[in-house]
């Protein structure tokens, strides 16, 4: 039997939410939605869970997870920390910002040497999104080291009502690979469209049925030594920008472009729920109580 590992990277700071949404309790029974894509990744055949955290969150992060997952699913972490770079670079002094997506997942390197998917500990993505990952992932051998793949979303099934938000809007050639994704930084719903406001202030319309990613990835463990190497130019050419990140999306568009590696599209029409807002909270709670009313998961989610 395959193990796959399940990546989530929960270090972010949740500035715009006001706290730590990773561990925020929004379903009725206390479960936070990083609980629910556990289990999802559990019932679709994942085996290990790797969190990648900031030590400063440590404590309050353990002690949410603390005994639920025991026995039902391996457990590792860790630390995306500003220091955590190559030698030879210097973090700058008034640097906060962590280093984005791209270094949150290198950090994982040592911990997985087989297939993995990589989620946001904040967003609520669906049973199907893990089944077909796991669909997918079984049609695949660890020769096929070049065969990386995301679940997309309908643009429309990935708005926030409090807010605009930002996605990387898809495009997909004909046999369902992705040619590139374009950053859209200020997205949300106006008089019945989706728009960008661009940084011009232009307003771009935008097609609502346009896959998206909200970074869920599929990806060998091939993209380590891609991660390191543009990880490194990545510092050379900006480490004195305290607020350029290096995320991940970048580096998948790049080794698209350069034809290193071929990523596989796999679509689902599920709707997406996150906590970009504080405003989003109540939204996000009432659909869990909604599917646990459904039967669609058990109550309370984990017993321990």
């Amino acid at each position: 039997m395959n193990e796959y590992t399940l990546l989530v990277l929960a270090a972010g700071m949740g500035s715009r939410y006001g706290g730590l949404k990773q561990i925020d309790q929004l379903g009725p029974n206390g479960e936070t939605i990083i609980d629910y894509s556990i289990y999802d990744a559990m019932q679709a055949g994942f085996t290990k869970v790797v969190f990648v955290i900031r030590k400063s969150i440590e404590k309050d992060f353990r002690e949410c997870i603390s005994g639920k997952y025991e026995g039902k699913i391996k457990v590792e972490f860790v630390f995306q920390e500003l220091e955590n770079i190559p030698a030879g670079f210097t973090v700058p002094t008034d640097r906060q910002k962590p280093w984005g997506t791209g270094h949150a997942i290198l950090m994982a390197k040592d911990k997985i040497d087989g297939f993995f998917a990589v989620i946001n500990g904040d967003d609520f993505y669906g049973k199907n999104a893990f089944v077909s990952c796991v669909d997918y992932l079984k049609t695949l051998t660890l020769n096929d080291k070049n065969a990386y793949a995301m679940v997309a979303y309908r643009l429309d099934k990935t708005l926030s009502e409090n807010g605009t938000v930002s996605r990387g809007v898809c495009e997909v050639d004909t046999d369902k690979h992705l040619k590139t994704v374009i950053e859209h930084t200020k997205l949300q719903q106006k008089d019945g469209q989706i728009v960008n406001i661009n940084e011009d202030g232009s307003v771009k319309l935008m097609d609502a049925n346009s896959p998206v990613s909200m970074n869920f990835w599929v990806f060998h463990p091939s993209i380590f030594t891609h991660l390191e190497n543009m990880f490194t130019d990545f510092l050379k050419n900006n480490i004195a920008n305290i607020k350029s990140e290096f995320y991940i999306p970048f580096v998948v568009d790049a080794l698209i472009r350069s034809h290193q590696v071929e990523v596989k599209v796999l679509t689902t029409d599920a709707q997406w729920y996150g906590v970009t807002y504080k405003e989003d909270k109540m939204l996000v709670q009432n659909k869990l109580l909604e599917f646990t009313t459904n039967n669609d998961y058990p109550t309370p989610l984990w017993n321990k």
